[in-house]
């Protein structure tokens, strides 16, 4: 039987694509200073807490953009600037990692990192590779792996799909590649366009189906939380899948024909794949008690996050069913849950629960600084009243008037912005703007700013717009040129999709404050 290659198998990285990122750090990090100083000083008609509230926006943007320290450092700095320049107190500008969206992210974490600590999410994917018809032929193999991917990442963090995905996807490209070679002698199997197709599906499933709810995509929690923070109006989990279930099917198809015009496999029709993913998940055994519970207490979860927009759609009014759906708050939920992980024991003799802090304590902190750090920049805009500075001034500059405009501008600035930044870090610059322009224009904030979320979701085209893309780049396997030739595809076609999906669907659904 062929084995998965290991992961550290891989193609290096072009040197010149390094020495962009070298370069556009350094300038980003000499610039950073007097862009501060020069803000601050700046003779400019808006109160003293406003002018540093934009000093620090700028440069946190700049940093992002550019990227010379880490998003999540760039993010703490900006709040401690914060205090240091008087924007607030410690009380009000810490305050925002209490809240329940923080929370939310930790406990949704805490739930992903037991999945792979036991091996749920590795066994559901060979699973699904092992269905009949798929591993004897490479398109039907890319496109498992980017279904996979898109159903994980509803339930799972994106990065975390496709950092699970990746040694996967390049043991099969490995073992693939060789069949390939060995019944097509003329063909080079190193940076194959099998290799490619299979890579950029596992990371354009893995961002699109982040945006099926508000809980999974970082950039989602985020946007959200945001929306809450400065309108008061909570987007419910209904109506958001309501909008992006729709945009999801559709975009899924386009995606796959980008795919496939950018890079036909080579062959497509190939001898002994079924049997190597087949041989793979009849290694992992029967399930084991530690993914059982892990299993019961996912589902659990998903029931208990749902049952409030269930309750509120088809109009349950028993007092004791809505006072307990009331406190159905999503972070509560998932902390209570996964933290059940930690009782449960592991079923294996050794005496251990499911999930041990030791192995929990590995989940990705900076993200969760990053979260936040962008609901504080959020809610520091609002106390201080440079949000709706901004709005009015843009407002007056563009003369947009219509919601519909500021919903198509919100969603081209979310998809632009993150082709130079992270998707996280887009929806933390874009939602804060499109909010108080929309109330500085006497239009609903909620369909606009959600443009904005959906649109800093979409990018596609560099390594940089989003977690699985800079993963599987890092792999190798994906040229430059034909992530960016795929990429621009997916951005074009996109923003009408997005459009339909928010603008459309939302009107229906009467979204607003």
């Amino acid at each position: 039987m062929r084995t998965l290659a290991p992961a550290t198998e891989q193609p290096p990285k072009l040197a010149g694509e390094e020495r962009f990122d070298f370069i556009r750090g350094r300038l980003g990090l000499i610039a950073a200073l007097p862009l501060l100083i020069g803000i601050l000083v700046l003779p400019i008609d808006m109160p003293n807490s406003q002018q540093a509230m934009l000093a620090v926006l700028t440069v946190v943007v700049l940093l992002w953009i550019t990227e010379p320290v880490p998003i999540p450092v760039t993010a703490l700095i900006g709040i401690a600037l914060l205090v240091v320049l008087g924007v607030g107190t410690p009380q009000e500008v810490y305050g925002s990692f209490g809240s329940a969206t923080v929370f939310l992210v930790i406990g949704a974490f805490i739930l992903a990192r037991a999945m792979t600590v036991h091996g749920l999410d590795r066994r559901f994917a060979l699973k699904v590779l092992s269905f009949p018809g798929i591993g004897n032929s490479t398109y039907r193999t890319a496109a498992a792996f980017g279904v996979v991917a898109c159903i994980l990442s509803m339930f799972v963090s994106s990065s975390a799909t496709a950092a699970m995905l990746l040694p996967i996807g390049i043991g099969v490209v490995k073992t693939i590649g060789d069949l390939i070679q060995e019944q097509n002698p003329g063909i080079r199997t190193n940076r194959t366009k099998f290799s490619c197709l299979l890579m950029l599906s596992i990371a354009y499933g893995a961002s699109i189906g982040s945006v099926l709810t508000p809980i999974t995509g970082i950039a989602n929690v985020i946007g959200r939380g945001t929306i809450e923070r400065m309108t008061g109006y909570k987007v419910e989990l209904f109506d958001w899948i309501s909008m992006s279930a729709p945009y999801l099917l559709v975009m899924g198809a386009v995606m796959w024909v980008a795919l496939i015009l950018v890079n036909r496999p080579e062959v497509k029709h190939i001898r002994g794949g079924q049997d190597y993913f087949r041989a793979h998940y009849a290694d992992l055994g029967p399930m084991n008690r530690g993914e059982r519970n892990v299993l019961v207490i996912f589902l659990v979860t998903v029931v208990l996050w749902v049952l409030p927009s269930l309750v509120t759609t088809f109009g349950v009014t028993s007092p004791i069913v809505t006072a307990f759906t009331d406190h159905l708050n999503e972070g509560s939920v998932v902390v209570l849950t996964a933290g059940l992980l930690f009782f449960l024991p592991r079923g294996n003799g050794s005496g251990e629960s499911t999930l041990t802090w030791s192995e929990a304590a590995k989940i990705d902190w900076g993200t969760v600084l990053l979260v936040g750090a962008g609901l504080t920049i959020g809610t520091m805009m609002n106390a201080t009243g440079l949000a709706e500075t901004l709005g009015t001034t843009i407002a007056r500059a563009t003369g947009v008037q219509s919601s519909w405009v500021l919903a198509l501008i919100a969603i081209v600035m979310g998809l632009v912005i993150s082709e130079t930044t992270s998707n996280t870090a887009s929806v933390g610059i874009v939602v804060p703007i499109i909010i108080p322009i929309a109330l500085a224009i006497g239009v609903d904030p909620i369909i606009p700013a959600m443009a904005g979320v959906f649109g800093a979701n979409a990018g596609a085209m560099l390594p940089v717009s989003t977690p699985p893309n800079a993963i599987v780049y890092g792999s190798g396997y994906v040229p430059m040129i034909k992530m960016i030739s795929t990429g621009i595809f997916i951005d074009i076609i996109c923003i009408p999709l997005i459009f339909g999906a928010v603008v459309g669907i939302g009107s229906l659904l009467a979204l607003h404050v």
